[in-house]
């Protein structure tokens, strides 16, 4: 079940990363961040930067999950739920509630095992 929870968490951050670097600028990215077209283009390229780190906090928790390595998936799920604490005090509040809430519940599930 908890490796459910972490690939959940992967899948997550791999469409937060499709979604910061291939549909920033899209209306569907534009919906999903509430950014105008302006702003979408302006920084389309600190956009794509987040993504790709994005994509390395999937592939640790992939990485994680393959090796059947708690310790890795302790990690990357600490590091999902810092820069969704992060996020979510400066960035959006709603960050709080989509990246920290589920590496939180993760976490504790993972510890919990």
């Amino acid at each position: 079940m908890v490796t459910i929870l972490v690939s959940l968490v992967a899948i997550l951050h791999i469409y937060i990363l499709v979604l910061e670097i291939f549909l920033w600028q899209k209306p569907i990215g534009r919906r999903v961040f509430g950014t105008t077209v302006e702003f979408a283009a302006a920084t389309r390229v600190l956009a794509a930067n987040q993504g790709v780190y994005n994509g390395f906090l999937a592939a640790g928790l992939l990485w994680g999950i393959l090796r059947q390595d708690v310790p890795i998936q302790v990690f990357f799920l600490s590091c999902v739920l810092v820069a969704g604490i992060f996020g979510g005090l400066t960035a959006s509040r709603k960050i709080l509630w989509v990246q920290a809430l589920p590496a939180l519940v993760t976490l504790l599930a993972l510890l919990a095992e």
